[in-house]
């Protein structure tokens, strides 16, 4: 716990005071709070002290999260408090608590292979309605909406197909593919040759498009594609 001597005169004062805030998140940038302090007594030359308030971090834990991962949803600053001569301690700024969440689920990194399919393929529904039910309870069509997905977490993602008794519904992937890139994926339906693979150990996913006459599908076929699993299901 910091305190800094201030002195200030027999009359109101504004003081400028650096936030805690600013040299946490910035390292190097300040944000100014000012802040009125009042000499009650009316002496001169009084000593006063400002008191760093340090903030506590909460931890949650979430099986949903894969072990070794770590998110901040809230960021922590410090508060700020105003000590007189007489010992009275003045609030200036309240401290603002962290917040994370510590993975507790199954392993998130793998390596598989991937494929591509459209909705129109062969044993698929015709219309793209996909095996698995959205969070609020629909079906996603890659025929009506299209081959990505809203997610409440991480935004815009493509679609996946995967094997279900590893990779629930809704579980979050990124996908890192030789000929595609980085990018974030979700598993919103399956197939035979995605479960059967994982029966032999092996992670095959298939990545979505809206018709198989789409040229990029034959650019997510790969035996070599890095899959680390952000979140475990809806």
């Amino acid at each position: 716990m910091k305190k800094y001597p201030l002195r200030y005169l027999g009359i109101p004062l504004l003081i400028s005071i650096l936030t805690i805030t600013g040299i946490i998140t910035s390292g190097n940038l300040f944000s100014e709070t000012k802040f009125e302090v009042k000499n009650l007594n009316q002496t001169k030359n009084s000593v006063a002290l400002t008191k760093v308030i340090e903030y506590d971090t909460v931890k949650t834990y979430n099986k949903k999260i894969p072990t070794g991962v770590t998110i901040t949803k809230e960021k922590g600053h410090n508060g700020l408090a105003y000590i007189d001569e007489e010992n009275n301690e003045q609030i200036i700024e309240s401290p603002k608590n962290a917040e994370i969440e510590i993975g507790t689920g199954d392993k998130a990194d793998y390596v598989g292979k991937m494929t591509g399919y459209g909705a129109d393929c062969i044993g698929c529904s015709g219309n793209g309605t996909l095996a698995c039910k959205t969070k609020t309870g629909s079906y996603h069509s890659l025929t009506n909406d299209g081959m990505t997905y809203i997610d409440d977490e991480f935004g815009e993602v493509r679609i996946i197909a995967a094997a279900l008794d590893k990779f629930p519904c809704g579980t979050i992937i990124k996908v890192d593919n030789p000929n595609l890139g980085t990018f974030n994926a979700i598993v919103l339906d399956t197939g035979g040759a995605m479960q059967n693979a994982w029966n032999r150990g092996t992670v095959l996913i298939d990545l979505a498009y809206e018709t198989e006459t789409d040229p990029a599908i034959h650019l997510s076929t790969s035996s070599n594609v890095k899959y680390s699993v952000q979140r475990w299901g809806f």
